[in-house]
């Protein structure tokens, strides 16, 4: 069971990169020409995908809408910290070349090792290793001839890295005993509740009669399919091995762009590739996670109640 729970959350987790790995293509389309502005973008793709997701669970499995109080806050405190790198992300893509800021955000399992360090989840010398690997690799994949280089942007792509990496460990907590679908769901909720204030506050523009409507409804679908399938990875093989599993998306990227723009790849970038490609598969030879419970740690709160383990098979 172990084993097969395993091969879930593995695949789980590259399916929710490959998914991802679309989401700047679809996020530029919608930017282009100034149509629609960062934060109508993140609060559209993030606020049509929550209400889809509790649609389809009021109608099919409402069983799933249950969590305890200490779960309902990771889920909370998740989604606001995602919630904000979110928008983070979509100020630093409209200001940067696509490639620089992908580069920048796959930093995030830097991010994700030092916040599961200060929970008392300190990394294994073969995850540093594949670390240091899919980094290295990640920047040669994305080498490419460059100018001044935006600061703010950076700096956007950065403070967004550090808070998506921070709202994988709190939700790897609540993924203990509380189904991918709720956590989800929750999640989302709590991300639409930062994104949606935002986007009226910053008053933005409003969309142009002509708006590419597409690419959003792209990104809608590719944010509802992978965050089932990133938690789902989460639950079942931890938040450390699913971020390193998740710079997949370069791959993504540098595959439809070699397909679709017809886009060569230098040498750099095929060395790039092949050593992304060796940290990936070397997670066939992590130990499985145990998804043991601490007292100790930064998200030491977080402890599940006593209630049926089957509870949510009703």
């Amino acid at each position: 069971m172990t084993r097969k729970k395993r091969n879930q959350g593995i695949f789980a987790a590259l399916v929710s990169a490959s998914l991802i790995g679309l989401a700047p293509v679809f996020g530029k389309a919608a930017m282009g020409a100034g149509q629609f502005s960062p934060y109508a973008v993140v609060a559209l793709r993030t606020g049509m995908a929550a209400a889809l997701l509790v649609l389809i669970m009021l109608l099919f499995k409402r069983q799933f809408l249950y969590i305890y109080p200490a779960g309902l806050y990771g889920c909370l405190l998740a989604g606001a910290f995602n919630g904000i790198g979110s928008i983070f992300y979509y100020l630093g893509l409209n200001r940067l070349n696509a490639n620089v800021a992908q580069m920048l955000y796959v930093l995030y399992p830097f991010f994700v090792a030092f916040w599961l360090q200060l929970d008392g989840q300190p990394p294994s010398k073969l995850t540093l290793c594949r670390i240091v690997i899919a980094s290295c690799s990640a920047f040669l994949l994305t080498r490419v001839e460059t100018g001044n280089i935006d600061l703010p942007g950076v700096m956007f792509m950065l403070i967004s890295a550090a808070l998506y990496a921070l709202h994988l460990p709190v939700n790897q907590r609540v993924l203990y005993d509380v189904p991918a679908p709720t956590v989800t769901v929750y999640t989302l909720l709590a991300m639409s509740a930062i994104v949606i204030p935002a986007y009226f506050i910053a008053s933005p523009p409003p969309p142009q009669g002509n708006a590419p409507w597409m690419p959003i409804l792209g990104l809608t679908a590719v944010t509802f399919i992978s965050r089932l399938m990133l938690f789902l990875g989460v639950k079942n093989i931890g938040g450390m091995q699913t971020a390193l599993l998740g710079l997949a998306e370069l791959l993504v990227a540098i595959l439809f762009s070699y397909l679709i723009l017809g886009e060569t790849l230098t040498a750099w970038q095929w060395m790039g590739t092949a050593g992304l490609s060796a940290s990936l598969l070397l997670v066939w030879f992590e130990k499985p996670a145990t998804h043991l419970l601490r007292n100790k740690g930064l998200l030491s709160w977080l402890q599940p109640p006593d209630f049926p383990s089957d509870f949510y098979k009703h």
